[in-house]
């Protein structure tokens, strides 16, 4: 009997030991879902170089100060909403980033190397246009918060956002020590309160990945003023952008 309960013991601490090494090791494929581009032509494109990657963005160019940079989900194509923004934000340049390994960019996306190349990418918009917004979409609103933090931005726009997918993790593997184990932490709050840009909250009343009380959370962090929350009603993190409220709600961001 006892020797039965040690082997078993010792089966669970292997197979929770191995679960620990997967996860550290697997973890990227965990977070990053890279997706092809489906606009291709050459007037939407810009080739960016970024250290040793060399970024695909999608663009829709416009002349004056005004430009809009976007950050995506971690399974989305953001070449798919150029139509939608293009009618729906006439006046500004539009640069939505493709990350490392997304839509053509070569690399493999990390967290570090998605802050370096969103700051890369502003540097170059802020080149030829003085009003920049931020925009990030669930995964890219911590992309998003984190440039605003550091850069003057005009504007900042959050949708689905999260306060941190190291918490977000830990509550979704409670047995398992992630604080030591995720390299991908996304701490968007611990740089909300140093955004001193106007931002707009966007939010699903129905978000069934992103939960409501981490977004609470990252809201409350931002300085007194800074931010306002819009909510979506009959929305979840993935049909949000669906329903007829989110446009005009992002537009009145800017």
């Amino acid at each position: 009997m006892i020797r039965t309960l040690c082997t078993l013991l010792a089966f669970v601490a292997v197979a929770y030991v191995g679960l620990c090494v997967a996860l550290f090791l697997f973890q990227g494929s965990l977070i990053y879902f890279p997706q092809p581009r489906a606009v291709t032509t050459p007037q939407s494109t810009m080739l960016l170089p970024v250290g040793d990657a060399e970024l695909v963005v999608t663009v829709r160019p416009r002349a004056g100060p005004k430009a809009i940079v976007y950050f995506g989900g971690n399974a989305e194509d953001v070449s798919r909403s150029l139509a939608s923004f293009d009618m729906a934000f006439p006046e500004h340049a539009l640069f939505l980033l493709h990350y490392r390994g997304y839509g053509g960019s070569t690399g493999t996306p990390t967290e570090q190397a998605n802050h370096r190349d969103a700051a890369a990418l502003f540097e170059k918009v802020r080149e030829q246009h003085s009003d920049v917004a931020i925009v990030g979409r669930s995964l890219g609103s911590g992309v998003a918060v984190r440039l605003a933090s550091r850069q003057a931005a005009s504007r900042l726009i959050l949708i689905t956002p999260y306060d941190s997918v190291e918490d977000i993790a830990s509550s979704e593997f409670p047995y398992v020590p992630v604080r030591w184990l995720l390299r991908e932490k996304y701490k968007s709050g611990s740089y909300a309160p140093d955004v001193t840009a106007p931002t707009t909250i966007i939010a699903a009343q129905n978000d069934e990945v992103i939960p409501r009380a981490s977004t609470d959370k990252l809201f409350a962090r931002f300085q007194k003023g800074v931010a306002s929350m819009k909510v979506i009603p009959e929305t979840g993190h993935n049909t949000i952008s669906a329903s007829r409220e989110y446009l005009p709600a992002f537009r009145a961001g800017l």
